[in-house]
């Protein structure tokens, strides 16, 4: 079940319509109040939430989803109008798995939702993200090539679980810089250059999954 959270019912209809058709349930909410009523009844698999809402904005409403012991772990994926960055940031902050920038296809939605499923799923099953001979797990903050643990500074293995929970998503240099040193950091995108020359000298023939995208950013290669 999918809770799409959308005060605009055309495109709240149109959003459950795309997930019926593409296999997964769906129920819509325009406001939190009955979300958050229907969240006493049944837990979804997933959120889609919108950020500007009558009332209790989206911003709000992730808080709350966060604090709750029976809710917290529920993979939510924020919707922010173009262009708003700081909106962006504070939900990927609080704790949002993704983020879609209105106006968005539903085909892209598909996919954003898909991706993060499988995820939350790999996650759950195994507290280990891989990636060929890349070990990342989610609760010892080991990283391994092979069987070689990596030492890794604290950004160097938040930029390395960002590429790693994302596959084939690429990233620019700014969204990086707000993801991994917060919004408040002064500084240049060349700052994520040398910490991402220095990530793939330390991870050596894992060093390569790290691609750069020629004036646009970098990806960590999909999984094959």
């Amino acid at each position: 079940m999918i809770y799409c959270v959308e005060d605009d019912s055309s495109i709240r209809d149109l959003m459950i319509y795309a997930l019926n058709s593409a296999g997964f349930e769906a129920k819509g909410f325009d406001c939190a109040d009955s979300l958050f009523d229907a969240l006493q009844t049944e837990k979804p698999q997933l959120i889609m939430l919108d950020i500007m809402l009558p009332g209790e904005d989206g911003i709000s409403i992730l808080k709350k989803l966060r604090m709750q012991p029976t809710t917290k772990e529920i993979p939510v994926i924020m919707a922010t109008a173009k262009g708003t960055e700081y909106d962006k940031v504070t939900g990927l902050d609080l704790g949002a798995d993704d983020y879609l920038a209105k106006p968005f296809g539903m085909m892209e939605m598909i996919s954003r939702v898909k991706a993060v499923l499988r995820r939350i799923s790999q996650v759950k099953e195994a507290k280990m993200l891989q990636i060929r001979n890349l070990a990342l797990n989610l609760e010892t903050y080991i990283v391994l090539v092979g069987k070689e643990r990596v030492s890794l500074t604290l950004k160097e293995y938040k930029l390395l679980r960002t590429f790693m929970e994302n596959p084939g998503r690429v990233f620019t240099r700014d969204q990086l810089l707000e993801m991994i040193w917060g919004i408040d950091y002064i500084g240049e995108t060349r700052t994520v250059d040398v910490h991402i020359g220095t990530l793939r000298t330390k991870l050596g023939e894992c060093g390569s999954l790290i691609e750069t995208v020629r004036g646009v950013g970098y990806r960590m290669e999909e999984e094959k």
